[in-house]
């Protein structure tokens, strides 16, 4: 019965872990991504002119 408490959290951890993953993938897209998207274009943009207004760096 040792065996079975040694091999338990791994397994259980592994489990939730998968579990985990397939919610993040099957909530990638839909309806949100073009929000989503925009949002990240407009902080790399933000970023983007930051970088430029301040010049060189030395």
């Amino acid at each position: 019965m040792d065996y079975v408490s040694a091999l338990l959290p791994p397994v259980v951890m592994a489990a939730f872990f998968t579990a985990l993953v397939v919610t993040i993938v099957k909530s990638q897209g839909g309806p949100n991504k073009a929000k989503e998207d925009a949002a990240v274009d407009a902080a790399l943009a933000r970023t983007e002119a930051g970088r430029q207004t301040d010049g060189p760096t030395p």
